[in-house]
């Protein structure tokens, strides 16, 4: 009796669970509220046993679109570029300084000599005379500075095609000079003395800084037509880059007093050189502003 008494209660309760879950899903749906009355997927299958397998449908993504085109390797980024340093300002040369030498001191490469400004002393000996390392003919003393640029120069003109060079001669002394003039007025006559020799004690080469050039072999020496050899043309137009001006220009006589001497260089060194080239003055009375020196004062 207590049995068919329990069976009549647990369907009583059967019947009052399904007429609720009826009234529920009549409310708000069965798929929306199935998840209240059922259990968990591992609760079910803990109460019921394994559910049946069921393999696994291949994992597809996004179908593809119509645009759509195989897929590309992103770009590499493109690296920004070093940034560039200013080119720092060329240094502004210094203004030439025309005082930067003595135009009146024997000892001074820019001394001017001519037939109106003697060396004084009459007598002056350069402090610094050197054997110049070039062949020479005779006198190969040069002060210390031509010396040396006149190697250089050499060198350089040998190595540019002009050929080689040797010193003709270079320092002579007073009593030199004394000798050397003699002979000229002796041959031809003072006054053509004094328009190719220069009388004692108005010499450049007594400075140190003047030199007589020639071709090596020799050729043309003390001539006007050394102007014209590859030696003679190469020392016009380059003399200037290692401090030596052609002290005795063709179209100058007026002017420096002598005759036009194509071998007779004269070393003032690089800065005056230059801002002669520079400015087209060929004759150093006319850069220093000094009168022409055509004749001796007496």
């Amino acid at each position: 009796m207590h049995d068919r008494a329990a069976r009549r209660v647990a369907r009583r309760s059967t019947r009052a669970l399904l007429a609720a879950v009826t009234v529920t899903a009549a409310a708000c749906g069965l798929a929306a509220c199935q998840s209240d009355f059922l259990p968990a997927e591992g609760d079910w299958q803990s109460s019921v046993g394994p559910s049946p397998s069921v393999a696994p449908s291949p994992s597809r993504g996004p179908g593809p679109s119509a645009s759509a085109s195989p897929a590309e390797p992103a770009p590499e980024p493109t690296p920004a570029p070093a940034p560039v340093p200013e080119p720092a300002p060329a240094p502004v040369a210094p203004g030439f300084d025309a005082a930067l030498h003595s135009i009146d001191d024997p000892a001074s490469p820019w001394v001017v000599s001519n037939k109106l400004r003697p060396l004084t002393p009459a007598g002056f000996v350069p402090p610094d005379l050197v054997v110049a390392q070039v062949p020479f003919i005779s006198n190969p003393y040069l002060r210390t500075d031509a010396a040396a640029a006149i190697a250089v120069m050499f060198a350089t003109a040998a190595a540019e095609g002009a050929g080689a060079m040797q010193i003709q001669n270079a320092y002579r002394a007073y009593d030199t000079q004394v000798r050397v003039y003699g002979d000229w007025v002796s041959r031809v006559g003072q006054a053509s003395a004094d328009a190719q020799s220069a009388r004692p004690g108005h010499s450049e080469h007594q400075t140190g800084f003047g030199v007589d050039i020639t071709a090596l072999p020799e050729s043309c020496s003390i001539q006007e037509c050394f102007g014209q050899t590859p030696q003679g043309s190469w020392l016009a137009g380059n003399a200037h880059r290692f401090g030596f001006i052609l002290r005795y220009p063709v179209d100058k006589t007026a002017v420096t007093g002598f005759i036009y001497e194509p071998w007779h260089f004269r070393y003032v060194g690089p800065e005056l050189s230059t801002e002669m080239r520079a400015r087209g003055v060929t004759t150093l009375e006319e850069f220093f502003g000094l009168p022409a020196a055509p004749a001796y004062a007496g």
